[in-house]
């Protein structure tokens, strides 16, 4: 049997969700293959939750001192959302220990948690996305400028973090200053992005062992003006799986998802967010560790295609790098 430590926590906006990913990860898990254990990370101090002890992780090996035995593991699997798992600081820690885990490496990690870097390298590739400016902390704000290049109305969202976390949809050009100042309270960097006018969806994609799994697609209706925190986690949206777009666009779209996650060497379970304008699809961003809780569009997803959570979690765990 394996043991498995479900990393968890963080240092962002999103520690809540991740909590509840990690737990998902643990109620899923195969028992008979895998032991997994909740590793909570924060503020670089790495603790085990065991019934309802809190133990130290012996930081120099990634060890667990268990009653009087001493608990090594064989892989992570990564359930933690932002910083420092999504943007790829925490991959290399794990490198130089030899220790597998379940999402994209550092480097790939670091690019696609960068919007602004990321949409850029996936123009190159030949994709899709939004027109786009970025906004760095200190600079000038000047709205005529970042309006003349992405257009009215536009979305200001902080350039790193998740959960729609600090996001503001700009309507006219004297709410722009303000957007960007609330966007700042998540980030130093600010993506300005031209506001796709559409069908917003979403596509889960894995590599399954044999072949890149492209998931079926999750229509989002929201009540709000977009597709933010509350629509995301507090049941403001309605999110439709499949979604209600003609087969031929689905298949080119999901086709389109295993390309990106092929050519952006993607790894573990990926989501890529799409929003469908005039039967073209323009990729918005792609999560690296997409949430795993009830709520969640990947569970939806996964029970939509009638597989078992505990089936993917071990071809993920079979699949770490």
């Amino acid at each position: 049997m394996k043991n498995i430590a479900i990393l968890t926590g963080g240092d962002s906006a999103e520690y809540d969700i991740s909590l509840l990913s990690a737990n998902t990860v643990l109620k899923h898990l195969n028992p008979e293959l895998f032991k997994g254990y909740i590793i909570h990370l924060k503020n670089d101090k790495f603790t085990a939750f065991v019934n309802k002890d809190e133990l130290a992780i012996n930081k120099a090996d990634f060890t667990l001192a268990l009653e009087n035995k001493l608990i090594s593991f064989d892989a992570v699997f990564m359930a933690l959302h932002g910083s420092p798992a999504e943007n790829g600081l925490i991959q290399p820690y794990f490198d130089n220990l030899n220790i597998p885990y379940t999402a994209c490496n550092s480097a790939v990690s670091a690019l696609t948690f960068d919007k602004y870097k990321c949409n850029t390298k996936l123009k190159e590739l030949g994709f899709k996305c939004a027109q786009s400016h970025l906004y760095e902390q200190g600079n000038i704000i000047d709205t005529e400028a970042i309006i003349n290049k992405v257009g009215l109305p536009c979305f200001v969202k902080p350039n790193g973090a998740g959960s729609s976390y600090g996001i503001s949809k700009v309507k006219q050009k004297s709410d722009l200053e303000k957007a960007i100042i609330f966007a700042l309270k998540h980030d130093n960097k600010i993506l300005i992005e031209q506001f796709i006018d559409g069908i917003e969806i979403s596509v889960g994609v894995y590599n399954n062992g044999k072949t890149i799994q492209s998931l079926p697609i999750t229509e989002i209706v929201t009540e709000n003006e977009f597709f933010d925190y509350q629509a995301k986690y507090e049941g403001k949206s309605e999110e439709i799986t499949p979604a209600r777009i003609r087969k031929k666009l689905t298949n080119e779209i999901q086709q389109t998802t295993v390309d990106i996650y092929k050519k952006m060497q993607l790894n573990g379970i990926c989501r890529i967010d799409y929003i469908i304008m005039n039967q073209v699809a323009f990729v918005i961003e792609i999560n690296t560790i997409p949430g795993f809780a009830g709520e969640s569009i990947i569970p939806k997803q996964l029970k939509a295609a009638n597989l078992k959570f505990s089936e993917v979690f071990e071809t993920c765990l079979l699949n770490t790098q």
